[in-house]
């Protein structure tokens, strides 16, 4: 079941993001047209800023990046340029774990600071794959919404929150004893703190044994 979610990233955890770190200025967005496959992530993005020359020589000066061009530049009030970029083959951390877990970007947008993404998952287990790989390269997440496109909020039985925390708990071995994951560690994994982790899961719990019972498929 496909599943998309959004995130925030400080702009150190991405190598796009590192490269602006000292152009304080600058407003970064993916073309929403350019392809996306395993080989470019990422290609082609608008950058707002005046220091076209400055922005040019960082990006050409980064051993991450093969190859840059510059494509157009906008003529509205804020001057945008589109950038197209080839990653050298050794880029790793988040780059490498969007292709690992064949994820889709959808929005991508970015300042010297952080990064916010809204990534698509063929299924949930793209997206656990994308939080492992995440948290081996040491790669910290704020998760901000998880949602399904294909099915309405009223259809649902838990929200997409809940489901994603309790199969991520199942999976993780949250349930055996003794326990495979912390609350914490959980948490951590989820992009939340502890204490959301346990509310969801409570949440959660509780509706999937409420629907159990008030359908008479759960017996005493």
């Amino acid at each position: 079941m496909i599943t998309v979610v959004d995130i925030t990233i400080p702009a150190e955890s991405f190598a796009l993001g590192r490269i602006f770190t000292d152009h304080s200025t600058v407003q970064i967005e993916l073309e929403r047209l350019a392809p996306l496959h395993k080989a470019v992530i990422m290609p082609q993005f608008w950058v707002a800023n005046d220091e076209d020359d400055a922005i040019a020589t960082t990006l050409n000066d980064d051993p991450l990046v093969d190859n840059v061009e510059t494509l157009t530049n906008t003529d509205s009030n804020v001057e945008r340029t589109l950038y197209e970029i080839q990653w050298n083959p050794d880029v790793n951390g988040l780059v490498q774990s969007l292709i690992e877990a064949d994820a889709k970007i959808l929005v991508a947008k970015g300042t010297a600071e952080e990064w916010q993404f809204q990534l698509q998952f063929k299924n949930h287990s793209g997206l656990a794959s994308f939080r492992k790989s995440l948290q081996e390269y040491g790669i910290q997440i704020t998760l901000n919404t998880v949602f399904n496109p294909m099915v309405h909020e009223e259809d649902e039985l838990l929200t997409a929150e809940q489901s994603d925390a309790l199969i991520t708990a199942y999976e993780e071995g949250y349930y055996e004893v003794p326990r495979g994951i912390s609350q914490d560690e959980l948490g951590s994994l989820l992009g939340i703190s502890g204490n959301s982790v346990s509310q969801r899961l409570r949440r959660g719990t509780v509706r999937l044994i409420k629907e159990a019972y008030e359908s008479g498929e759960f017996r005493l």
